[in-house]
């Protein structure tokens, strides 16, 4: 079966309402597809139903009428719990659904999602996602997508519903590799604007200033723009928490491992990540990186909004 002669899908079933699922089905819904979401916690369905969409009493409800079925979930585990069992996605869907696991996890686990839907008729794809809660608010994620590239096809206009970069990246769990990539860099590059920002603080200078002009020049990211002026007011509500890019390096090492690589800044990036975590930091927002770097210098975590070190007190603005 290929994207030309499937029927066009309306209906999706979505599981996995949270910080980032949330925003994604809202996003379907205004492009005009159905929506039956369903999420371990109330408040998120109750927040899809008020945006348009069926809030579904289990994952079966969620699935088992829909032309394609959307996961969004924290970990492996829960990919695994989802889409296994008698009440998990696979044995709930009608032979030749698109299944889309977005979340991110180790590539072996979602080849072997991949290889069980292929047995049960089911045309799967992994398609994790960047560009955080506010990437997926404003339906500007970038979507690195494996798995078969008709299905790919078949899935592209729900993509672009949800992103602006939508990539086809190779074969099930090709996705899942290139976000690991692309969880290595971030954490780098906060780490590194987290850096020069403690830097820029000490020194005196004003940090908004700073920043921005920073940004316009080569070391400018998205990671500067987007996160930047909450790192300068020391604000780490998540947007993706710690807890997750701690999984999410863990994937980096144990995949680095087995392609016999060595990788010595994203060990250290990694080490740090896991280090803020077990200081009881893992549900901040990963740009709380700051935080650890403060410890090692000796500095107390600033307050909101506090100045930090020998600067100007210009961390503190907004």
């Amino acid at each position: 079966m290929t994207s030309t002669d499937t029927p066009a899908i309306r209906k999706i079933g979505f599981v996995g309402l949270g910080i980032m699922g949330g925003p994604m089905a809202a996003n379907l819904l205004k492009a005009g597809y159905e929506v039956a979401g369903y999420n371990l916690t109330r408040p998120q369905i109750d927040r899809l139903v008020e945006a348009g969409g069926h809030g579904a009493d289990d994952i079966a409800d969620a699935v088992r009428d829909a032309d394609a079925v959307i996961t969004m979930v924290p970990a492996d585990p829960q990919v695994e719990e989802v889409m296994y069992g008698d009440g998990g996605v696979l044995a709930n869907v009608r032979p030749g659904t698109l299944v889309v696991d977005m979340s991110s996890i180790k590539p072996s686990t979602s080849v072997a999602v991949g290889e069980a839907g292929a047995a049960l008729g089911l045309r799967v794809l992994d398609a994790p996602v960047s560009g955080g809660e506010a990437g997926a608010i404003e339906a500007v994620l970038s979507i690195m997508v494996g798995g078969n590239a008709a299905d790919f096809a078949a899935a592209l206009p729900l993509f672009e519903a949800l992103g602006k970069t939508i990539v086809h990246v190779g074969p099930h769990g090709a996705g899942q590799t290139v976000k690991a990539a692309n969880q290595l860099i971030v954490a780098g590059n906060i780490q590194l604007v987290a850096e020069a920002l403690l830097f820029l603080e000490r020194a005196g200078v004003d940090t908004e200033a700073g920043l921005a002009v920073l940004g316009g020049g080569l070391a400018g990211s998205t990671v500067m723009a987007r996160k930047g002026a909450g790192m300068r007011a020391r604000e780490f509500a998540p947007g993706f928490r710690i807890d997750l890019h701690h999984k999410d390096m863990g994937i980096v090492s144990e995949a680095a491992r087995e392609l016999g690589l060595v990788l010595p800044f994203g060990a250290l990036a990694t080490q740090l990540v896991a280090a803020l975590r077990a200081q009881g930091d893992g549900g901040l927002d990963h740009s709380g990186l700051l935080l650890g770097l403060e410890r090692l210098n000796g500095l107390a975590p600033s307050p909101r909004g506090a100045a930090t070190g020998n600067g100007t007190g210009n961390g503190g603005e907004a």
